[in-house]
């Protein structure tokens, strides 16, 4: 089998395809996605590469070099939108496949890459009776290791240093246990979760937990996005509504839909209003454990976390700025983009991309909807509305039933001369 590559180089002359070899014990776990290490130029040394295709024949057959080693694996889907991407933004598709990794993993320098944080964490051996009769025969004497059983029987999974917080000068005594079988050690991965420190049920008494009753503009909205979540087809909409006009609780009710559809959803929101109040609703509304978040005031630890819990699919729900886009998803349900107008979703650095046409391009791959938000939107989106391109749905008055401010034009010119 020969696998086409692209070399992890940003010179464009090495924008291009490169035929390799699968070795025969590879066949089997080189897939279209696979990031890969492979031999390139004269000197041999070894360089990432992204497998784009697989095919049986090559016409360089007797020059072609095999492939080293797997690394990581990504998605049809997601190298399909990488080559769209180099296609529609003039760049290599390298650079668009790195948007595409684990935030911590994208460096070529291995001992760069942010590693999984661990902790060695204890636990009993033996069952607690058969413990207890080792007590009760004076098999275990000292007075430290039985404070140290109780413990942990109490408290499984701690640390040693938890240990030594509670019993002083504890180290030997948890080793001879050890040694002696009745403790063992495991070296265990820690998550980095943003959300770790939330307390669901302070949110929960500050933030409203079930749905709230939609107004009529707001359940008209609903209902036409839903109907093509449950039709399993793509189409864009604009919810044009005004400022306090219920725009959040369509999105999370529809959310929830996309949830009750063993489904997934993707909420970006300009990194501005990523605020803690806005975390809290959806932490209220669907749980922490469901959501995952992304954003660039994460660690890049945290951010490396939350996208293998995302790959992992232990999150359904991924909230999050531009670059949230591109976490590795599955059967997603409907994407939805906040604040759609706002200028953050174009992104400045290479490779320069617009978020909501690479948003409008996974809606279309997954066969879901694609919902903008505003209530000052972007000029083009109003457009293509008035084209059919995007259906425009309206919110005119406010959720709470209160009245909108009164506006006034005052022409400036004319007030200077009245003076």
């Amino acid at each position: 089998m020969i696998a086409e590559v692209i070399i992890n180089r940003t010179a464009k002359k090495l924008n291009r395809t490169f035929d390799y070899h699968v070795p025969t014990e590879l066949e089997g776990l080189i897939f279209v996605g696979s990031k890969i290490l492979v031999p390139f130029g004269k000197g041999e040394k070894l360089e990432e590469a992204f497998v784009v295709g697989l095919k049986e024949k090559t016409n360089y057959e007797s020059e072609l070099k095999e492939i080293t080693k797997l690394e990581e694996q990504l998605k049809d889907e997601q190298i399909e939108l990488a080559k769209w991407m180099a296609e529609r933004y003039f760049c290599n598709i390298s650079d668009c496949i790195k948007l595409m990794l684990n935030p911590g993993t994208r460096t070529k320098n291995k001992e760069n890459r942010t590693q999984d944080r661990t902790a060695r964490r204890v636990y009993l051996a033996k069952d607690i009776e058969e413990i207890e009769f080792d007590i009760e025969t004076k098999r275990i004497k000292s007075e430290k290791q039985r404070k140290i059983i109780n413990f942990i029987h109490d408290n499984e999974g701690v640390t040693i240093p938890e240990i030594d917080m509670f019993i002083d000068n504890s180290r030997s005594s948890v080793n001879t246990l050890v040694k002696n079988g009745y403790l063992e050690i495991v070296e265990e991965k820690i998550e980095r979760n943003p959300l770790q420190n939330k307390d669901i049920e302070v949110i929960q008494k500050k933030e409203k937990s079930e749905k709230l009753v939609l107004t009529e503009e707001q359940q008209n909205a609903y209902q036409q996005i839903a109907q093509t979540m449950d039709d399993n087809k793509y189409e864009s909409f604009l919810l044009y509504g005004v400022t306090g006009s219920g725009k959040t609780e369509v999105y999370l009710q529809l959310i929830q839909k996309a949830i009750e559809q063993s489904k997934t959803a993707i909420l970006l929101v300009p990194e501005i209003s990523l605020t803690p109040q806005m975390l809290d609703r959806f932490i209220a509304r669907f749980g922490k454990e469901k959501i995952a978040v992304l954003h660039s005031k994460l660690s890049i630890g945290e951010r490396h976390d939350e996208w293998e819990r995302i790959r992992e699919n232990k999150a359904n729900i991924v909230i999050g700025a531009r670059s949230a886009i591109f976490a590795p998803m599955e059967n997603i349900g409907i994407i939805i983009i906040d604040e759609e107008h706002d200028s953050s979703y174009k992104s400045e650095s290479n490779p320069k991309y617009d978020t909501k046409e690479v948003a409008k391009q996974i809606a279309k791959q997954n066969k879901c909807p694609l919902l903008l938000g505003s209530a000052t939107p972007d000029m083009r989106t109003y457009y293509d509305t008035t084209k059919g391109k995007i259906k425009r749905l309206t919110l005119t008055k406010r959720a709470n039933a209160s009245s909108l401010p009164t506006v006034q034009v005052v022409d400036l010119k004319q007030e200077l001369v009245n003076r």
